[in-house]
């Protein structure tokens, strides 16, 4: 067991009408929504696909999930992007007074 595992908080929640129990570092309530979500995207799937197969249902989250992850990644690289050239136009204007 780590050092840090003393902080975590058990917490039991219920996805896709399975058990689980999860060890969170955040507050146990942040841990329920996150469950819940997870739970909530699962179940939309499994009501517009053919089948409610448990494996496929979580593949099918999963992918979803990494599509919502390299979006929002794709938008963070693109606002740093648009940062830097802010700075460097705002560091001319200033070397220009």
């Amino acid at each position: 067991m780590d050092a840090g595992s003393s902080d975590k908080n058990v917490v039991r929640v219920i996805i896709f009408q399975q058990p689980y129990t999860l060890r969170s570092s955040g507050g146990q309530g942040e841990a329920e929504a996150l469950a819940h979500a997870v739970d909530d995207l699962m179940n939309q799937i499994a009501a517009k696909t053919s089948g409610a197969d448990p494996t496929r249902v979580a593949v099918l989250a999963c992918l979803h999930l990494a599509d919502k992850i390299r979006h929002v990644e794709k938008e963070q690289a693109e606002q740093r992007a648009r940062i830097e050239s802010l700075d460097s136009r705002l560091a001319e204007t200033l070397k220009l007074d």
